[in-house]
């Protein structure tokens, strides 16, 4: 074989792999969209609000807490400024 053919050889092996995945993605982003729709329909009929149940009270850290976050993020600011 000479070299002209082993370069066409090569650009055609390189096309057909190139062409082989691109129509594997473009199909992979098909079935994604197409489950993305089918999930969106099937969980839009079953939803139910739950914003009541999330509201906790958070207790207040301390005077000390707060003083040694404080000085924590005075430090790491000084330390990256």
């Amino acid at each position: 074989m000479t070299s002209s053919q082993l370069l066409l050889e090569g650009l055609e092996l390189v096309l057909i792999g190139m062409g082989l995945v691109f129509i594997f993605l473009v199909l992979l982003i098909g079935c994604i969209r197409l489950m993305s729709l089918l999930l969106q329909r099937t969980t839009v009929q079953d939803s139910v609000p739950v914003l009541a149940t999330a509201t906790v009270a958070c207790p207040l850290p301390d005077a000390d807490t707060l003083a040694a976050i404080q000085a924590a993020v005075h430090q790491h600011r000084n330390r990256h400024a």
